[in-house]
């Protein structure tokens, strides 16, 4: 961290960056995820202080656009003061000052801590049993992570992976995971090695639209790689069915994640029906 007089007194382009780096370390802190060595130190400013007044900074840049300087300022002056916003909408803003656009893995996302009772014990997962699904050849390691947070956050029980599949302990696949691949864990297998005793059906086109497919109370869902989809192989492993969800738009696609999420939700919809009859 650099002290906000002498950030004051840097140039133009070498205030932003260096503005830009540390709105960027502060968020980081306040998330509770610095790296050891780049926490919070002025002991003679709280850090709160310390973020309005390099804030105040940014807002005399003269090439601060207004709309940008009036989002900034109705954020500071935000009550309660929240520091993570603040930082977050303030060097968002310089990063498109600079012409500089964040990439998935530059943004400041602290895994959700698991939640624990009154003696501080973490609870135990609560899920559907049985309800599974296998993600065949996922190469992206943002959709890999981004499988396993929907399926955690939406009850899955199981998540399986096909051989191919990128490491889910890759880093940005942890990263877009938010810790719920370390929370459910994995089993990489091949279609044949599925467990035989769950219905196994498909997400892909062609087959029955989602309001009107019959999900199963347990069962495995599979669902295909980004770029080719479901293989022959698991259409044919898939003897409960092939379910999709219907699309008015010229291109009729989803990204992966996003079919998994509405497939989630569309299940345990039906789950929950069930078992309010």
């Amino acid at each position: 961290m650099i002290e906000p007089d002498k950030l004051f007194q840097l140039s133009g382009g070498q205030k932003r960056r260096k503005l830009a780096l540390t709105f960027g370390a502060l968020e980081r802190d306040i998330a509770g995820i610095a790296e050891k060595g780049t926490e919070y130190s002025f002991k003679q400013m709280p850090r709160a202080e310390y973020v309005k007044k390099i804030t105040e900074i940014l807002l005399k840049d003269p090439k601060l656009s207004e709309a940008a300087r009036l989002e900034i300022t109705q954020v500071l002056q935000t009550k309660p003061f929240d520091e993570l916003r603040v930082c977050n909408c303030a060097r968002n803003h310089l990063l498109a000052l600079i012409g500089t656009f964040p990439a998935e893995w530059d943004l400041v996302i602290a895994p959700h801590a698991a939640p624990t009772d009154e003696n501080g014990v973490v609870i135990k997962r609560d899920f559907y049993p049985g309800v599974c699904v296998y993600a065949e050849d996922i190469r992206s390691p943002f959709n890999m992570g981004s499988i396993f947070r929907t399926a955690e956050g939406m009850g899955a029980e199981k998540v399986f992976i096909s051989p191919f599949c990128v490491d889910p302990e890759q880093p940005r696949a942890i990263r877009s995971g938010m810790g719920c691949i370390e929370t459910m864990g994995y089993t990489r297998c091949s279609l044949d090695e599925l467990p035989q005793d769950l219905p196994i059906f498909t997400l892909e086109t062609g087959g029955t639209p989602i309001d009107e497919f019959d999900f199963p109370q347990q069962g495995i869902c599979i669902i295909g790689s980004e770029e080719l989809g479901v293989s022959p192989q698991a259409l044919q492993k898939a003897t409960y069915g092939r379910v999709t969800i219907p699309m008015k738009g010229l291109k009729a696609s989803l990204n992966v994640g996003v079919a998994f999420g509405i497939l989630m939700q569309k299940w345990v919809e039906c789950l929950e029906t069930k078992a309010n009859k």
